[in-house]
């Protein structure tokens, strides 16, 4: 593969947008632009991991201009799972969002497009500034989904989401700016090393991986997450979820690989911070009374697991991290999309408003069972493969306490489950709730939720459940990613040696 390729999936995303912004095309033709584009991604993905596997790496600096104009272009074997599965959860929000009547509103395929074109950049670019120009690409139309979709709240979240980003951008660009005057570059490959061999330029960095914590909504900084996404629609809420908090993530890994060089004397305050998220986030959902909220700080208390994996810091530790972070972002959109078919469909999502949707929608709530189990680590999901390696990870680098608590929270984490479980989906409806029982019809895997709103969820439970069935072959693409962050000579190659 010409490495010069790998600017098309930017550039793809973002001219569909832009035609379908000007363009009054008809309905099924802009639904067939926003789908083909994430499909095209899709494709894109995997013929990346091709080239990638066996640890190549491809690297292009746009337009051929020299190091420190151009926007440095790399990928290798992590890059392009990342990109695998968020241009599966762009197809799978899309096609969720057109049947909940969401795409109905005139520029929500064009901001979805530039969403993903911008992830797509962020997960691509080889520099810190243009990691900060591919965030804001893709949390711009963010902010008009916030405004555009949800309840009433929506536009008290909006501005809670909009001030949040604002500060941590201002923060990350500060930041940018430090690196820069003490480094002369802000180009990772350049950087390779830079932040163990000297504090300055370590520092500076630190400044970055601060505003990229935020931004992936690690405690004690996380409660905005928690106040802002239960309030857009359903689709919106799938799509962050799997996108927005997971490219801080991969920064994070990439970085602190690179720059860093997995410096072991600060993964001390990793493992305290990352056990602390994994715990906090779940002892929230406590109190919470809607799927949404629930599956929202359980959300926080995942991210914790999956930043466990680059705080541990070797083969294992990043192996599962790596795993974990690609099951988590499938089995919480399907999450995500799951309780929204019933959300949408059912118009709430408190707990107990509705009951007994099992009784007439069984195929949606089998899709909310497995990945349920999936996100508590239960066999035979993705989700146990994943956690089991992070335990053992932990605990062949003697970090009992966090192997315990990762261990407690799933047990936290599956009764969390039960309840919205116990909630929605099981029993009788209440006297003044929605009457299910005396609408069923026996023998169909729906009744009122629309197929095309449901298979979304049933998808996704089902690559969580191939995931798990066939771990092994994910686990080795995860090993050769882990490796290239173990070994940075051919990423800082690729960029360097053009």
């Amino acid at each position: 593969m010409n490495s010069a390729y790998l600017a098309f999936v930017i550039i793809v995303p973002l001219l569909a947008a832009a035609l379908l912004t000007v363009m009054h095309t008809p309905l099924l033709v802009r639904r067939t632009i926003l789908l083909g584009t994430n499909a095209f991604a899709l494709g894109f993905g995997i013929w990346l991991a091709v080239e990638t596997y066996g640890g190549n790496v491809l690297g292009h600096s746009i337009a051929l201009w020299p190091s420190g104009i151009a926007i440095p272009l790399v990928a290798d074997m992590f890059s392009a799972l990342m990109l695998i599965v968020t241009a599966l959860l762009g197809l799978v929000c899309s096609a969720f969002g057109i049947a909940t009547g969401d795409d109905d509103r005139a520029y929500f395929a064009p901001l979805v497009l530039v969403l993903s074109g911008g992830v797509y950049g962020a997960l691509l670019t080889g520099d810190l500034f243009n990691l900060f120009v591919f965030i804001e690409v893709m949390l711009l139309p963010s902010y008009g989904l916030i405004a555009m979709l949800g309840g009433l709240r929506r536009l008290s979240a909006g501005r809670l989401y909009v001030t949040m980003n604002l500060m941590t951008s201002t923060i990350f660009l500060v930041g940018v700016g430090l690196v820069y005057g003490v480094a002369g570059t802000v180009n990772i490959a350049e950087l390779a090393g830079a932040g163990s061999e000297d504090p300055l330029i370590g520092a500076a960095v630190a400044v970055v991986l601060i505003a990229l914590g935020v931004k992936a909504a690690v405690v004690p900084v996380h409660g905005w997450l928690a106040r802002t996404y239960p309030y857009t629609s359903p689709a919106v809420t799938a799509l962050f979820s799997g996108l927005h908090t997971k490219v801080a993530i991969y920064a994070i890994y990439r970085i602190y690989a690179v720059i860093y060089e997995g410096d072991s004397r600060y993964l001390w305050i990793g493992i305290v911070i990352m056990s602390a998220t994994m715990l906090i986030g779940v002892l929230g959902a406590v109190g919470e009374n809607t799927t949404r909220s629930i599956l929202t700080f359980h959300m926080i208390s995942q991210i914790g697991y999956i930043l466990l994996g680059v705080a541990l810091f070797g083969p294992i530790g990043l192996t599962a991290g790596i795993f974990y972070l690609l099951h988590h972002m499938v089995v919480k959109a399907s999450l995500f999309l799951s309780t929204g078919a019933v959300e949408v469909t059912y118009k709430t999502n408190d707990l107990g408003k509705v009951q007994g949707i099992a009784r007439t929608e069984p195929l949606i709530a089998a899709a909310f069972l497995g990945a349920a189990f999936s996100l508590a680590g239960l066999p035979p999901f993705s989700g146990f493969v994943a956690k089991l390696v992070l335990v053992r990870a932990a605990i062949d680098e003697a970090q009992i306490a966090a192997a315990v608590i990762a261990v407690v929270v799933s047990l936290l984490t599956l009764m969390s489950m039960l309840k919205i479980w116990k909630g929605v989906f099981w029993g009788r409806a209440p006297e003044d709730g929605v009457s299910l029982v005396s609408a069923r019809k026996p023998g169909r895997l729906l009744t009122h939720i629309k197929p095309s709103v449901a298979m979304p969820a049933v998808v996704l439970a089902v690559v969580t459940l191939a995931v798990g069935i066939g771990a092994q072959g994910l686990l080795v693409l995860s090993e050769q990613a882990a490796a290239g962050l173990l070994d940075v000579s051919g990423y800082v190659e690729a960029v360097i040696g053009q």
